[in-house]
């Protein structure tokens, strides 16, 4: 399994990331338990929620986020959630607990409608598709993208390897499958998901991080507004203090903001209250 070089120790198990893992391992537990106690049962779930193109085409389009969370091999679980982990927690740690749910659960979406599309158009993409295996490669396609100079350590070579060539490898791998296999939706959905990685860095990431930079000049402009609007305010004020001969000294100081309520009092003897906030 990939693990990041930067830095040292295991990732947090936090967030989104957590949540998810959480979510998918309970799943994957009571289809085990189904399986081995009543078959019958486990088998209507794997039915009622894989991905199929057939099932789409009738309308079932639950099934574009549904077959993500059932998995019935021990190990492509074990692997999917490892790398979710791993790799996940390092994409999270830099775009967000809730860009990456987004992120997570619309490559799971983007990756089954693509599928569909193509299966309307070519003749590939017979089958059924399962597992959460789409998501992983959106996750390490996003990673790269804001990684690119990142080396990864996989569990079983100690080595550092560039992540751009683990992004080729799976490729490669996954494609020459969906080759061997006849083009079936399966290996089509985790190819999808490196597409579906890729659109998200290029429109969804770039327009959530423009949007945040033009909200935060939005709010700077608000905040000097509010600012501009109070000393305007305290300067009326002080004009009408001295019409009626008063001492605005003692509602202002000499850079026109309103005193605290305290300093007053502190010239008649008071004791101090609390803060003021200009």
């Amino acid at each position: 399994m990939a693990r990041s070089t930067i830095g040292s120790g295991l990732p947090p198990f936090r967030g989104s990331v957590r949540n998810v893992i959480i979510v998918s391992t309970v799943i994957y537990i009571g289809l085990v338990l189904l399986q081995a106690f009543a078959p019958a049962i486990a088998k209507s779930v794997y039915t009622a929620g894989v991905l199929t193109a057939d099932d789409i085409r009738h309308g079932q389009i639950w099934r574009l986020l549904t077959y993500a969370f059932l998995e019935d091999d021990p190990r492509d679980f074990a692997f999917t959630m490892l790398s979710i982990y791993f790799i996940g927690a390092a994409v999270q740690e830099r775009i967000g607990k809730k860009a990456w749910l987004e992120l997570y659960l619309g490559s799971v979406v983007c990756s089954g409608i693509l599928g569909f599309i193509i299966y309307l158009i070519l003749p590939i993409g017979a089958g059924p598709a399962l597992g959460a295996g789409a998501a992983s490669n959106a996750l390490l396609m996003v990673f790269y993208l804001l990684n690119r100079d990142a080396p990864i350590m996989l569990m079983f070579i100690p080595i550092p390897i560039p992540v751009k060539y683990i992004v080729i490898f799976i490729a490669a791998i996954e494609g020459a499958y969906f080759l061997k296999s006849h083009f079936i939706l399966y290996y089509l959905v985790l190819l999808l998901g490196l597409a579906s990685g890729f659109l998200w860095h290029r429109f969804a990431w770039r327009r959530a991080t423009a949007t945040g930079a033009f909200g935060s000049r939005i709010a700077g402009i608000s905040n000097s507004y509010q600012r501009w609007k109070r000393r305007r305010a305290g300067k009326k004020f002080q004009v009408y203090m001295r019409k009626h001969n008063q001492d605005s000294s003692d509602y202002f100081d000499e850079h026109g903001n309103f005193r605290p309520p305290d300093d007053k009092d502190k010239k008649n003897g008071g004791s101090s209250g609390g803060g003021w906030v200009n």
